[in-house]
């Protein structure tokens, strides 16, 4: 008889990509469906999916490491936590890249950040350069944007702080194949921007909470370590994330895809990213925001001023997908919903995305102090 040396056969190969339909079912939950803190994320994933915990974490380990997956963490909702606000830069053509990777690689306040452009050269085309940003509690945006400015050769640029959220998810697998008009029986919910003041303690349990997982990381308990790290008891942990999450600081427990590049097997999560713009009557703003907060294709919807620079839009919204005609779709079955609600579009464009980067803002006003001192901006020049 022939022996075989069973320790010598290569592992079994884990699926990672997206239309793998194990996967597929994971990333419907893990995108956006874990909302507020949980003390066991993992599982809970697993159970709405329908899958066993483990099946879940060798899967989302997987995708973590081939990069279908970009990070895994648990989010804030930081228009609670910090000042923020969509930036849109005015920079020359010869700027634009180098101003972009400045924002990217140099500046940990600034988070989605994107070149977009119109179909046609229209009011406000010429910002080109977009970004946001969250500025620490303490700290002015105004003096903030400044400093970007004279570091990027921005000519011009205008802060838009959103007033109200009407829609907060992600979910580009559950949003694949959705049908143009598809929405809620019920109008959008209606989310503030108040900040929240947070404690000591409160600050050290959100840092550790907010950390990226590693892949070891990604297993059962994973709040164990993390209140090591905070120098608290697991039940101390526990019960601070439960209430910062009662306060709604804490977003969802999520897995963010790469949805820009392609994969190792040139698989796209999606090729289009739009930023939609409306101007409805002054007065009628937080109607018109819940009528389109209330269609699921929207990853953002909110109550943002685009002044004379952008035509006085005031209501935006995003959208993604792998077919530009779709998305467009999309917006026109918003744009008759809102005619239908008696809501007047009074000027509408899109500017879609091209070149992005996307990575979490940094909002601890401990790492705004340090960062400033690094860069040379003094305290009181910061706060203004």
């Amino acid at each position: 008889m022939t022996s075989v040396d069973v320790s010598a056969a290569p592992a079994p190969t884990v699926p990672t990509e997206i239309s793998d339909p194990v996967n597929a079912r994971i990333l419907a939950v893990s995108e956006d469906r874990i909302a507020g803190f949980v003390n066991e994320p993992f599982a809970e994933i697993a159970f709405a999916a329908d899958l066993p915990e483990d099946v879940v974490i060798a899967r989302l380990r997987a995708m973590l490491k081939s990069g279908v997956i970009r990070r895994i963490r648990q989010t804030l909702m930081a228009t609670n936590l910090a000042s923020g606000a969509l930036v849109a830069w005015r920079v020359s053509p010869d700027n634009l890249d180098s101003a972009f990777d400045y924002m990217v690689k140099e500046d940990p306040f600034s988070g989605h950040v994107v070149i977009r452009s119109t179909d046609a050269e229209t009011q406000g085309s010429v910002h080109r350069l977009w970004t946001t940003l969250k500025v620490p509690q303490g700290f002015s945006m105004t003096r903030h944007c400044e400093f970007l400015a004279t570091k990027v050769g921005a000519k011009a640029y205008r802060i838009m702080p959103a007033k109200r959220l009407f829609a907060l998810g992600v979910g580009h697998v559950r949003r694949r194949g959705m049908e143009p008009g598809a929405r809620s029986d019920e109008s959008g919910r209606v989310l503030d921007t108040n900040i929240v003041e947070l404690s000591p303690l409160e600050w050290r349990v959100l840092a550790a909470l907010k950390r990226e997982f590693t892949i070891d990381e990604i297993a059962s308990n994973p709040w164990s370590p993390r209140a090591v790290e905070a120098g608290v008891s697991l039940d101390e942990f526990i019960h601070v994330a439960r209430t910062l999450s009662s306060r709604q600081v804490i977003g969802r427990f999520s897995t963010f895809l790469e949805h820009v590049k392609p994969s190792a097997a040139g698989e796209r999560v999606t090729r289009y990213n739009a930023l939609f713009h409306w101007r409805v009557p002054a007065g009628r703003e937080i109607e018109a925001g819940r009528e389109v907060g209330r269609h699921h294709i929207l990853t953002h919807a909110y109550w943002r001023e685009g002044g004379p620079e952008f035509a006085n839009v005031n209501i935006m919204a995003v959208a993604h997908g792998t077919d530009k005609q779709l998305v467009l779709d999309h917006k026109t079955a918003i744009d008759r919903h809102l005619e239908a609600a008696g809501i007047p579009v009074l000027y509408t464009n899109v500017f879609w995305g091209g070149r992005s980067e996307i990575k979490p803002s940094e909002i601890s006003p401990a790492e705004y102090e340090a960062w400033a001192d690094r860069v040379g901006l003094s305290r009181e020049a910061s706060a203004g």
